[in-house]
């Protein structure tokens, strides 16, 4: 069933890339604004010899994992924190239901005015977007302790760290782990927007150079490379989240007998 399924994406995907190589070879859309599949191919060869690219994917990766790596640290803290201590939830409820549908794209003059077009300006819109995701699934989690079992650790007497390692830490981290596998896209599609709007180093600022330069081939490939870096940034969250908990029901249901 995975090998037919696998056949079908790779047809789909064929059908697809031959439809952008007809579409625009029969006149249906002029090539200056939507060039062959083979012209774009050409232009991701070119880009992949040019160290200038090697440089940008660096820079955007790098702004990616550490925005990503400062988001769940922040989240799961607060989130724990928040969730075990409810006089401090209910205190802070209103200002997370007000910061939190803020678009992060919104604080994009703010992130200039403070930094530039610097590092740390991308930083700032990717914590702000991938924050939330990890702070709401981690509030989740920890809400979602059995009652039962939790009476059961305080008949025990379980000391507080205890509590929090055998019976929420478990509790929350299925909660967690979607969060970080969220928080993992959402922090690449800031990253790149950062880059494309204020002009930091990376794969966005070479999207934008190439497109100001009508060099459409090129702008079409980085983009193309962005796509298949969300891809790779979703099924590492993936495997990383069924590596983490292959001890969980659902988990360990996915895997064939």
């Amino acid at each position: 069933m995975r090998g037919g399924n696998t056949l079908l994406g790779a047809a789909g995907l064929a059908a697809f890339l031959a439809l952008g190589e007809a579409v625009p070879r029969l006149g249906l859309v002029e090539e200056a604004y939507a060039p062959p599949t083979s012209r774009i191919a050409a232009a991701l060869g070119a880009e992949l010899t040019d160290p200038a690219f090697w440089s940008a994917l660096g820079d955007t990766l790098t702004g990616w994992a550490l925005g990503l790596a400062l988001a769940v640290a922040a989240g799961v803290c607060a989130g724990v924190l928040l969730g075990v201590v409810p006089c401090l939830r209910e205190v802070t409820a209103s200002t997370i239901e007000f910061l939190r549908p803020i678009p992060s794209v919104a604080l994009i003059p703010l992130a200039v005015l403070l930094y530039g077009t610097a590092l740390p300006s991308v930083l700032l819109l990717v914590v702000y977007a991938a924050f939330w995701q990890v702070l709401l699934q981690t509030l989740h989690g920890v809400q979602d302790v059995d009652p039962v079992a939790e009476e059961t650790a305080r008949a025990y007497r379980l000391s507080t760290w205890a509590r929090v390692r055998h019976l929420l830490w478990p509790t929350a981290l299925p909660y967690v782990m979607t969060g970080v596998r969220l928080a993992a896209s959402v922090a690449l599609i800031l990253a790149v927007t950062a880059e494309l709007v204020i002009g930091a180093p990376g794969l966005g600022q070479r999207i934008a150079v190439a497109q100001a330069s009508q060099a459409v081939p090129e702008m079409y490939a980085l983009i193309v490379v962005t796509g298949l870096l969300g891809l790779v940034v979703n099924v590492g969250a993936r495997a990383v989240e069924r590596r983490a908990l292959a001890w969980h029901p659902s988990v360990r249901a996915e895997v064939p007998a």
